[in-house]
């Protein structure tokens, strides 16, 4: 699963560890997330959705074999 999390945070001029205690989860889940290494929860994606101000299929995209 593609993401844009990078950007956005580029964008809001934020790290990954202040996203982290926004969100409630730890630097190295967001990290993981960024790198494509792990798929955030329902729950997870609709916190960054909402912090981000866009629609969960903004941030998150499928890939082919997804």
């Amino acid at each position: 699963m593609k993401n844009s999390l990078k950007v956005e945070r580029a964008i809001k001029n934020i790290t990954q560890e202040e996203l982290a205690r926004e969100i409630g989860v730890t630097r190295q889940a967001i990290n993981s997330i960024e790198l494509g290494k792990y798929v955030p929860s329902t729950v997870l994606a609709l916190k960054l959705s909402e912090f981000f101000g866009k629609p969960v299929n903004e941030l998150f995209s499928l890939e082919e074999g997804d």
